[in-house]
């Protein structure tokens, strides 16, 4: 009979692993579908038709010079010209440039695939008929091209239809010119430079004209509501996708989608700088330190525009003047961004327990950099996290060992008592007393445990260089949940092993809660990263060994006693 029942409770586990397997295929990790898809990529210059919000006064941001209470109010139209584009290629990004504004309207990643297994490049940027997400800047004011009232937006001309990095050098530098019909010329130049995501816009004024050119600044982010496509779908928290504006008065102030609806921004600031979030990457606009912008922000028919505007810049007739700005395309490295701007490493989120997660990191990245695998380093991360807390630890295997040890006794007290729980409260206690036992003691470790726990779990939801690293054999991503979720059934069954070693609960309720733990823990692990439950594997099997050498002294020495 024992035999039957057991047969079949094997065969339910299998069914119902089969099952999860299962609703994993159908609902788990869906792929993204990037509206990328549907955008022909370009090899040489193509003309098409696409969605562009140059040249409308209702996606203008206004100068300092010019701010009126009613030009915030918006009236956008989308202007469907025929554009032409360039390409631009480093070693790091893949860019298409407009013409017609000279904006950056998509931004391949090419150090980062769309998908897991995919050949194609995660694209950051991009303008189709179902996302827009792009950057641009101009020159608005009383005489900027890029400003409605003074007429279309410009179109420029390159030398080149297609520029690529060359293998020997370093920098790469594109210039898009203009020329009006009063003489002013206009040098609008990108600077790339290799292993870098900061790209400089600045524009070369050359006043040939016979009047003085006075104009503005301005660059803006450009995005619509669409869902974050690098969002990992792992079980909890949500990495954070929305604007951040940082200023030295607040250097990290969160505005999302919602905030941006509610109320306009419309703030100066000395230097800053004005950031878009998702997942793993951003976007940035870091205008010069050494002015005063006016940051805003814009929604109108579903865009959201968030930027800033330069004060002023008067060019008299026979001078030049230079004007720039940087913006930031590219993955959250928190070295990276520490070298391109005050507070911009802030926009790696590792949430309130951030002073234990960014030691975590570091300690990761460090041990990563010696054994070339994240897996690896989260081992030792794990083991060195243990050793930190070796004789914390010890202290309360100490304590469940020897509750363990009296547990006879506690059988017959509760034998005793019965049902009386006051007198058998009075009893365990004194047992306690006596036998120099702090009950509590075995939750301390679980208690110190959980801040690391927590904090680690943002180091990985956070780092992009976890994203597609792989571990061994099955484990593809350790940033995503185990797609067999085999991780989280060893994991369950370390926990089912540390657990009987524990003293059994002299109440049979708690007993039977007890039992259930394992189970429930490995439903709930199912579909964390499957980094993070490895290193809740290792720390139960280093915990089980410690545990299980403690108890046995212990065990033995009050064996010899008697």
């Amino acid at each position: 009979m024992d035999a039957q029942r057991g047969i079949i409770f094997i065969g339910l586990a299998i069914v119902s692993y089969l099952m999860v397997l299962a609703w994993n295929d159908d609902y788990g990790n869906q792929p993204i579908t990037s509206p990328s898809a549907n955008v022909e990529m370009m090899e040489s210059p193509t003309v098409v038709s696409e969605n562009t919000t140059s040249n409308s006064s209702d996606t203008e941001f206004t100068a300092p010079e010019e701010q009126t209470s009613a030009e915030t109010g918006l009236n956008a139209s989308k202007n469907t010209a025929v554009s032409q584009k360039i390409r631009v290629k480093t070693d790091v990004l893949d860019i298409a440039i407009n013409l017609t504004g000279g904006n950056i309207s998509e931004a391949l990643l090419t150090q980062y695939k769309k998908t897991l297994g995919s050949d194609e490049k995660f694209a950051l940027l991009e303008n189709s008929q179902n996302h827009q997400y792009t950057i641009e800047s101009g020159l608005y004011g009383k005489n900027g091209f890029d400003s409605s009232k003074n007429g279309p937006a410009p179109v420029y001309e390159t030398a080149q239809n297609h520029y690529e990095l060359a293998s020997d050098r370093n920098e790469l530098i594109v210039d898009l010119k203009y020329t009006n019909a009063t003489g002013i010329e206009i040098i609008k130049r990108y600077r790339f430079e290799r292993d870098n995501y900061l790209v400089n816009v600045s524009y070369l004024i050359n006043n040939q004209s016979a009047a003085s050119f006075r104009t503005n600044f301005s660059g803006k982010i450009i995005r619509d509501q669409m869902a974050d496509p690098s969002q990992q779908n792992s079980m909890g928290m949500q990495s954070y996708i929305g604007m951040v504006l940082s200023s030295p008065k607040e250097p990290y102030e969160k505005f999302d989608f919602e905030d941006m609806r509610d109320q306009p921004i419309n703030a100066k600031a000395q230097g800053g700088w004005i950031a878009f979030l998702q997942h793993y990457f951003m976007t940035a606009w870091i205008p010069a330190d050494n002015l005063e912008h006016t940051y805003q922000t814009k929604v109108k028919n579903g865009l959201y525009l968030m930027g800033f505007i330069s004060p002023e810049v008067i060019v008299d007739a026979g001078q030049q003047e230079t004007i720039s700005a940087n913006v930031y395309i590219g993955p959250k490295i928190v070295k990276n961004l520490e070298e391109v701007a005050p507070n911009l490493d802030l926009t790696v989120d590792y949430g309130f327990l951030f002073f234990i997660a960014y030691p975590l990191y570091l300690l990761l990245d460090f041990l990563h950099g010696i054994v070339g695998n994240w897996g690896i380093a989260i081992i030792l991360v794990t083991v060195i996290v243990k050793a930190a807390f070796f004789k914390l630890s010890a202290a309360s295997y100490r304590s469940m060992a020897n509750m363990r040890r009296v547990a006879p006794k506690l059988a017959q007290l509760k034998e005793q008592y019965g049902d009386d729980r006051q007198k058998m409260s009075q009893g365990m206690m004194e047992l306690y007393k006596k036998e120099k036992i702090n009950p509590l003691g075995g939750c301390l470790p679980v208690l110190v445990q959980m801040p690391v726990f927590i904090a680690l779990y943002w180091v990985l939801l956070e780092s992009v260089e976890l994203r597609h690293a792989p571990f061994f054999f099955w484990i593809h991503d350790l940033s995503i949940k185990d797609p067999y979720f085999i991780l989280p059934i060893i994991m369950g069954a370390s926990m089912f092993i540390q657990m009987s070693l524990n003293p059994a609960p002299p109440d049979p309720v708690q007993a039977k809660v007890m039992k259930l733990m394992p189970i429930m823990f490995t439903v709930f692990f199912l579909w964390f990263p499957a980094g993070l439950v490895l290193y809740w594997v290792v720390n139960n099997v280093l915990s089980i060994a410690q545990q299980w050498v403690i108890t046995r002294n212990i065990e033995n020495a009050a064996a010899e006693k008697g």
